[in-house]
């Protein structure tokens, strides 16, 4: 379970450094920084990916991503006696991402890169430091791998005393992972990408009127719903029929009294039907609301029969009544029994039911000078963290 996440000078996250538990709640206002530290998230997980450069080019862009405001702010600013104004910079510009865990740390630094007139690529950020170590805080003796621009090494020798170079020309647009993961010379990296990857993210799950969880779809066994959903109907007799059918009736009947699901096969393509009370026959997926459709999505994300290590949902309110987020909040308290959950989240009653948890902490951000901060968190509370060293 990850206990640590720090982000520094990603849009809006200056330096964020947030405690995680079993389930954490984030939360705030509109423009807190909430969706920058779930797009942080994902970021981490690219970079196990081999995608990492090419997300952030997909956000704008490396210089677009970056914090916007001075490298420090002054007291005088924070009072209000001098407006917000640059100073000379002192450090080299960095995007910096990491986190740690009881067994693993790992931090990424990114930054600009060395001018080359020969090539069209000039604007592409450069990996300058990767780290893994041993534990929750990053030590000099409990460094495990390091990556130092295009050289890449793992501690060896019976006593973790040696270094042994694994690659002298990695690009600097790679990630240690794709090019380091040996696992004969280098397991812990292979493992931690291996951790990594199976981190699962949820936001665009679709329920409009073309989504593809609404049309028949050919059917296989399908533990890991997929990130849009499509495979909705696959997904929930894979649940039912690798022994958590139960677990399933009850979630759709803690939403909707009375109602159950039923998977309608012709041709090999699996299709969604819902029988209501009330009703004489069942609603087809096409004639679910969005609401009951999202439900049903959530419901396939969150009782998977492989969960992952970590899970994150990005706003599942949306298009979901409010009367339903108390169940929703049941639902996910019972998924944080196998897997570590991040709920990232506006609306209030999710939030105050999710709180309610015994394993949840709420974590509220705040806007204060553009830096999104944890609220009431001062530099004493924060957890224990540093970053590699260029």
């Amino acid at each position: 379970m990850l206990n640590t996440v720090a982000i520094a000078n990603y849009r809006s996250l200056r330096e964020l450094i947030i405690p995680l538990g079993q389930i954490n709640v984030i939360t705030g206002a509109n423009g807190s920084g909430k969706s920058s530290l779930y797009r942080a998230l994902r970021l981490l997980a690219e970079s196990a990916q081999g995608r990492l450069v090419a997300s952030l080019a997909q956000e704008g862009g490396f210089s677009s991503t970056l914090w916007a405001g001075p490298e420090t702010i002054s007291r005088a600013m924070q009072r209000g006696d001098v407006p917000i104004q640059g100073t000379t910079r002192q450090d080299a510009i960095a995007l910096k991402l990491g986190f740690a865990a009881d067994d693993f740390g790992y931090a990424i630094d990114l930054g600009l890169p060395t001018p080359d007139s020969t090539s069209m690529f000039g604007g592409d950020p450069h990996i300058k430091r990767e780290s893994i170590w041993a534990g929750p805080i990053l030590r000099e003796s409990a460094l495990l791998a390091e990556r130092d621009r295009s050289l890449c090494k793992v501690r060896t020798g019976d006593h973790g005393r040696d270094w042994q170079i694994l690659s002298r020309h990695v690009p600097a647009y790679d990630s240690l992972f794709s090019h380091c993961a040996d696992p004969l010379r280098a397991p812990e990296v292979l493992a931690l990408r291996e951790r990594m990857r199976a981190w699962r993210f949820y936001d665009h799950l679709r329920s409009d009127a073309q989504a593809p969880a609404r049309q028949a779809q050919i059917g296989t066994y399908t533990p890991i719903l997929a990130h849009d959903g499509a495979d909705l109907a696959a997904a929930l007799q894979t649940i039912r029929e690798l022994g958590r059918g139960d677990e399933l009736d009850t979630a759709i009947a803690d939403a909707f009294p009375g109602a159950r699901v039923e998977i309608i096969v012709e041709h090999s393509r699996f299709s969604v039907q819902m029988w209501q009370s009330g009703l004489l026959r069942p609603l087809a997926a096409a004639e679910l609301s969005d609401g009951t459709l999202r439900y049903l999505l959530l419901v396939a994300a969150l009782l998977s029969p492989r969960p992952p290590e970590l899970l994150v949902l990005n706003e599942p309110e949306t298009s979901l009544h409010p009367d339903l987020l108390p169940a929703l909040a049941r639902l996910i308290g019972a998924a944080a029994q196998h897997s570590q959950i991040i709920v990232v989240s506006h609306a209030a009653r999710l939030v105050t039911a999710l709180g309610r948890l015994r394993e949840a902490q709420v974590l509220p951000l705040e806007k204060t000078l553009g830096a999104t901060q944890l609220l009431d968190q001062t530099p004493l509370e924060r957890p224990a963290w540093h970053w590699p060293s260029r």
